[in-house]
C-alpha cells in the first residue's frame, strides 16, 4: 500500500498543446449536424480551449488533495469520514469516464448523515492503474480484496457503466462481504410485455443508440490495439473518440462543463490509456451484453439492491423488469435530471440516492455494515 500523488511532467504537457496546435484536419464532411460526428468547427473551438484554456495544473493540484494510494497495480482514492459509524464504500466507474466521475461526491458522502469511507478505484488500464488483462468478474474479486486489505469485511458496492456489471458481480460472487449494492442503472433485460409506454419509449431510445451510435463498442471489442494507435498519438483523435460521448451521453451537451470533459481527456492522454482502457470490452462487452438483453441470463441477487436510473440514460431498465434478477430491491430511484454519468452530472442527486439505497439495506438487513476491529 503505496501513498500516490499525481505528477504530470512539464515537457508532456507542452507536448499536448503542440499537437493539439499542429492538428491536421479532415474536410468538414457533406453533412452540417452530428449524425457523422463532432462536426469540425466545434472540434477546432474544443481544441483550441483545450490548448489554451484549461490548465492541468490547476487541475493537478486539486486532485493531489484528495488521499491516493496504490496496492498492486490499482491506484485507488481513499478517504475516511470522521465519524465512527461510516458505512465502506467502493465506487466503480466506467468508460470514457474515469474516478474524476465521483470527485464532487467525496465530500457530501464522507461528511454528510448517514456517512461513508469511499473507496474509489482506477479500472484496470484506466487512468494511473497498470493494465491487468482482467475482465469483469476478476475486477470484483479484486475489488473484494481490496476492500478486505483496507479492513472493510463488508462493504456496499456501486457504480455506474462498468461500475454497475462489476458491483452486480461483487454482489453474485462475494455475497457475505456485500451489505448492498447501489446500481446507475441496474442490469435488467426487458421482460415480456405487454410494455408501459414508458418501457417502450426506454427501448425505442436503445434501439436508436445501437444503430446510430454504438461502432465504439465493437471497434473495442474486436479491434481496440488499432483504435489505440490514434488514441496515443493524436490528442484529436481523442477527443473526437471520447468527447463525442461526454457531450452526448448527459442530460444535454451542456451536462458537463468544459472543464470536467478537458480533465477527463487529460487524465486519459497523460496516462496513454486508450488502448488499455478499450481491451475491457474484448474481455467482457459480450458476457454484459447478454445480461441486459436477455432476461434469463443474468443470474438472481440475494443481497439488497438499490437502484438509480437518471432520465436520460440508455438503457433505462423499469423496475419490473429489474424485480426478476435483483430479488431484493430496497430502493427506485429516477430521478428528472441526469444522463449517462449520474454523479458527475448531479452529485447531489446521485449523493440522496445512495444515501436512500443504504436506508432500504440497513432495513432489510435488520441491522448496520459489520466493522473491522478498531473502527
Amino acid at each position: 500500500m503505496r501513498p500516490f500523488r499525481i505528477d504530470i511532467p512539464q515537457p508532456e504537457i507542452d507536448d499536448l498543446r503542440h499537437r493539439l496546435d499542429t492538428t491536421r484536419w479532415p474536410d468538414a464532411g457533406p453533412v452540417g449536424d452530428w449524425s457523422h460526428g463532432l462536426p469540425l468547427d466545434l472540434m477546432r473551438d474544443l481544441t483550441r480551449e483545450w490548448a489554451h484554456g484549461h490548465d492541468w495544473r490547476t487541475t493537478q493540484d486539486r486532485l493531489n488533495r484528495i488521499p491516493q494510494f496504490t496496492h498492486e497495480g490499482i491506484h485507488f482514492l481513499h478517504v475516511r469520514s470522521a465519524r465512527a459509524d461510516a458505512t465502506p464504500l467502493v465506487l466503480t466507474h466506467g468508460w470514457p469516464g474515469s474516478f474524476l466521475e465521483f470527485e464532487s461526491v467525496i465530500q457530501p458522502l464522507t461528511q454528510g448523515e448517514p456517512a461513508f469511507d469511499v473507496v474509489v478505484p482506477s479500472l484496470p488500464g484506466y487512468g494511473f492503474s497498470a493494465a491487468h488483462p482482467w475482465d469483469v468478474h476478476e475486477i470484483a474479486d479484486a475489488w473484494a480484496a481490496l476492500m478486505a486489505t483496507l479492513g472493510y469485511p463488508e462493504f456496499v458496492a456501486a457504480g455506474s457503466d462498468w461500475g454497475t456489471s462489476i458491483s452486480t458481480c461483487i454482489g453474485m460472487q462475494h455475497p457475505e462481504r456485500t451489505f448492498g449494492l447501489h446500481l446507475v442503472p441496474p442490469l435488467a433485460a426487458p421482460r415480456p410485455g405487454p410494455w408501459s409506454p414508458q418501457e417502450q419509449r426506454a427501448q425505442d431510445e436503445l434501439r436508436e443508440r445501437a444503430s446510430t451510435a454504438s461502432a465504439y463498442s465493437v471497434v473495442h471489442q474486436t479491434r481496440p490495439q488499432t483504435i489505440g494507435y490514434a488514441l496515443a498519438d493524436s490528442p484529436a483523435a481523442l477527443l473526437a473518440w471520447i468527447g463525442e460521448k461526454l457531450l452526448t451521453w448527459g442530460d444535454g451537451p451542456q451536462a458537463l462543463s468544459k472543464e470536467q470533459i478537458f480533465d477527463n481527456l487529460s487524465l486519459y492522454w497523460f496516462t496513454r490509456t486508450g488502448a488499455s482502457s478499450a481491451r475491457l470490452y474484448a474481455r467482457s462487452i459480450d458476457e454484459i451484453g447478454r445480461w441486459f438483453t436477455d432476461p434469463e441470463v443474468l443470474p438472481t441477487l440475494d443481497v439488497p439492491v438499490g437502484a438509480t436510473v437518471f432520465a436520460r440514460e440508455v438503457p433505462r431498465p423499469s423496475r419490473r423488469w429489474a424485480e426478476k434478477p435483483y430479488r431484493h430491491l430496497v430502493h427506485w430511484g429516477e430521478p428528472e435530471r441526469g444522463g449517462h454519468f449520474g454523479a458527475w452530472e448531479q452529485p447531489a442527486v446521485f449523493t440522496q440516492e445512495l444515501r436512500k439505497s443504504l436506508q432500504g439495506m440497513k432495513k432489510a438487513r435488520g441491522r448496520d455494515v459489520s466493522r473491522s476491529p478498531g473502527r
